[in-house]
């Protein structure tokens, strides 16, 4: 019996998906739940299990687009596994190299086709300003193809005939491509500033060193910086509304809630799930919940819906090394808080010049919904928070707030 594989849902909204990459080979045995394929939505990048055990027959190639619904791959339930699988071997029991194809053309007779471009591929080398007489052509007799042209790359000066400088071209997938165009949107469809402060970060670095080994012991999470501005935001945001409000239209949507979404490195590149009703959670549901999303994130493991529906953005470009940068907002949001490293700087306090743990922040926002006024005060208010922890974010008992 022969099992048709289609493209499940991988979330609402979400139309097709495209092939990242095959995990197994076309002809393969396959067990059932074994992951055969990467596939990339707009949102995600998620692994495709085989639904039965048999031999499996693509029925899409990598890099294609398939609908949600379509047959993605062929699998034959009754055969049987074989005892010992060895490279494929094919009807004719000869394989063809593709790198050989340019140098069996070259190696051909030439014919009236050889060199010539098809009408397509004239196209895209005059739009790049190229000679067809520069071009090797893979397609029947030597002719110049489309994908030649495509693939065509214009001289920077002389020619250099060094095995050592190569050039790849790879498709984007459609994870990158979808996070390109909404940046792009952004920039384009919003009227967004961004505003900047530093935070004097030695009240939390004195808190972490003196309560972090029993935190840790009592909680299992270590105490880190993300629970503190997660608080220090839902707090800001409880004082400045507008900052947590969206425009869907000719309309404001504002929230009671604070749904924070945090940017976490992951294997396919940053991945921004989300801390659901963060206003409700203490230090250590803040830290455990950045925990369990960070792994799952780093597993691969991460779902559609934990990354859609955040109403407010953190982002920590300072794990890598930045000063001082400008956040993209993460749409339908209107705001998003940058956070960077931490470098010692000398500070007047108290009319004496002392070095002191420096942070730069950002905050980027919608200029159409926030005003500067709501800004510069949200932004302060972070500040206010972060450099006077006890006070502002633990009612004046750090033991009793972290829970120990």
């Amino acid at each position: 019996m022969i099992l048709e594989m289609k493209v499940p849902s991988p979330g609402e909204s979400i139309t097709e998906v495209e092939i990242a990459s095959w995990l197994v080979e076309d002809g393969d045995y396959v067990e059932k739940d074994q992951a055969i394929a990467e596939v990339d939505s707009d949102k995600a990048t998620l692994e495709l299990p085989a639904e039965e055990s048999g031999i499996i027959t693509f029925k899409a190639e990598e890099g294609d687009a398939i609908a949600v619904g379509a047959v993605v791959c062929l699998i034959d339930m009754d055969a049987n596994k074989p005892k010992g699988q060895s490279e494929k071997t094919y009807e004719t029991g000869e394989k063809t190299d593709s790198s050989n194809v340019v140098e069996n053309v070259s190696k051909s007779e030439k014919t009236y086709a050889t060199g010539t471009p098809s009408p397509a591929a004239k196209k895209i080398l005059d739009e790049k300003g190229m000679d067809a007489a520069n071009i090797v052509g893979t397609g029947k007799d030597g002719r110049i193809t489309k994908d030649d042209a495509i693939k065509a790359v214009p001289s920077m000066g002389e020619a250099i005939n060094d095995e050592n400088r190569k050039s790849e071209r790879k498709k984007l997938s459609l994870l990158r491509r979808k996070v390109a165009q909404r940046l792009v949107a952004v920039k384009n469809e919003t009227a967004m500033l961004t505003t900047f402060n530093e935070v004097d970060m030695q009240p939390i670095f004195d808190l972490r060193k003196k309560y972090k080994e029993d935190f840790k012991t009592k909680h299992e999470v270590s105490l880190g910086f993300m629970s503190f501005f997660t608080l220090a935001v839902v707090r800001a945001l409880e004082l400045f509304p507008d900052v947590n409000s969206m425009i869907d239209g000719d309309f404001k949507i504002s929230y009671d809630f604070a749904d924070i979404s945090i940017a976490v490195s992951g294997p396919k590149g940053l991945m921004v799930p989300v801390i659901r009703n963060a206003n409700t959670l203490t230090f250590k549901g803040v830290e455990s919940e950045v925990k369990r999303l960070a792994i799952r994130a780093r597993d691969g493991e991460i779902t559609v819906d934990e990354m859609t529906g955040g109403t407010f953005t953190i982002t920590n470009g300072g794990v890598f090394g930045s000063m001082l940068s400008t956040p993209i907002i993460n749409p339908p949001q209107s705001a998003i808080l940058g956070m960077h490293n931490i470098v010692e700087r000398p500070v007047a306090v108290d009319g004496k010049v002392v070095i002191r743990p420096i942070m730069f922040v950002a905050l980027s926002y919608d200029h159409r919904i926030i005003d500067g006024k709501e800004s510069v005060g949200f932004l302060v208010a972070v500040k206010e928070a972060l450099e006077n922890p006890v006070e502002i974010l633990m009612d004046g008992d750090e033991k009793k707030t972290l829970e120990l």
